[in-house]
């Protein structure tokens, strides 16, 4: 006797720029495929954010986006900007939308994995030996920091300079909050996590390591320990094996999980997840607008596909869907299927499209 349908969930597809909707099309697509094989629904609608927000509204998040990614169940975010808004007022470009979103619907934790796929060995610029097995997730702090912390601007100074002001604080609460995620993740993978921070110059990380270290007393069963941020991008590098969760503020956060991403051989391969204490979550690729190749059919769609998937396992408690999506991947990868990105040599050259239907066509025969 077949299950019974699912209640709706109610999913707000934010395309953005770039090669965007290109890559979102796919993953509509292969979810639509997994529910109907899982007896899942899946209600779909889109909404502006970004620079396709700015030249229809004016703003890169509407509060029509706002609103809607808040009554949903979780949301699939493509990719923003481009050239064409660069030049735009700081508070009006795109990635100022990016920045809206994740404080609006109170995102503070993302996860950001870097898995070496077996099938994709030989992409990284590091020898084999040094990235083969890595499998790493970053646990970032997300609204807090830097990038949040007031005063900032700039400012013109008595001797009539201008100076420029950013300013870097957390409190103990956004720590621990983070810190919690952290462990929690940790306990769920190999029970290893290093704190980053810059704790012997900066005082807010001297705070950062003294709570996470006293967080750890509800946490006896991970191993924790702490590396300074510039010594965590040398080993990242050097011996990234040795890393099994790595939890940090915003400003690090950004900057080592590109770099853990880059181990992988392509940013183009790569998801996240961005999570609240509540409400929905944002899911995510964590490459760019690529608007040098969009439209023509040469985007890499399968961190798009991959971000759906921890979607299903994070957002929407749907692990069975998550790993029907994520073998889909895995299966495309061993039949030799390459976007350009990924390619080489022996393997079977196709676009955004052919990958797709290949993934489509995989789902089918599981």
């Amino acid at each position: 006797m077949p299950a019974t349908p699912t209640a709706p969930f109610r999913i707000t597809l934010l395309p953005g720029d770039g090669i965007g909707p290109e890559i979102i099309a796919v993953a509509v697509a292969v979810l639509k495929q997994v529910g109907q094989q899982q007896n899942l629904q899946f209600d779909f609608a889109e909404a502006l954010i970004g620079g396709a927000a700015i030249d229809a509204t004016g703003s890169p998040l509407p509060e029509a986006t706002l609103t809607a990614c808040r009554q949903s169940d979780a949301v699939l975010l493509a990719s923003i900007g481009g050239y064409k808004w660069d030049t735009l007022p700081r508070s009006q470009r795109p990635e100022t939308g990016l920045l809206g979103l994740r404080s609006g619907l109170g995102l503070f934790a993302n996860l950001r994995p870097a898995v070496i796929l077996p099938q994709l060995l030989s992409a990284s610029s590091l020898k084999p030996e040094v990235v083969e097995g890595v499998d790493i997730m970053v646990v970032r702090e997300l609204t807090g920091g830097i990038y949040f912390g007031q005063p900032r601007g700039i400012f013109e100074t008595e001797d009539g300079q201008q100076r420029g002001v950013n300013t870097m604080a957390y409190t103990t609460g956004e720590i621990d909050r983070i810190g919690r995620v952290a462990y929690e993740t940790a306990r769920k993978r190999q029970g290893r996590l290093c704190s980053v921070d810059k704790a012997n110059v900066l005082e807010v990380s001297q705070l950062w390591r003294d709570r996470i270290t006293a967080l750890h007393a509800e946490y006896s069963d991970v191993d924790l320990s702490h590396l300074y941020v510039d010594n965590a991008a040398m080993q990242l590098v050097r011996q990234p094996k040795q890393f099994d969760t790595i939890v940090t503020g915003n400003l690090f956060g950004d900057i080592l999980s590109d770099a853990a991403a880059m181990l992988t051989g392509s940013i183009g391969m790569l998801p996240s997840a961005s999570l609240g204490e509540s409400g929905p979550g944002v899911f995510e690729p964590v490459h760019g607008s690529a608007p040098d190749i969009a439209g023509q059919d040469k985007a890499n769609p399968l961190a798009q596909v991959l971000s759906a998937a921890m979607m299903l396992r994070y957002g929407l408690s749907l692990p069975a869907a998550a790993d029907r999506l994520e073998q889909a991947v895995l299966t495309v990868l061993d039949q030799g299927y390459r976007t350009g990105d990924i390619m080489s040599d022996g393997m079977t050259a196709v676009g955004c499209e052919g990958m797709g239907q290949a993934l489509e066509k995989a789902l089918s025969a599981s």
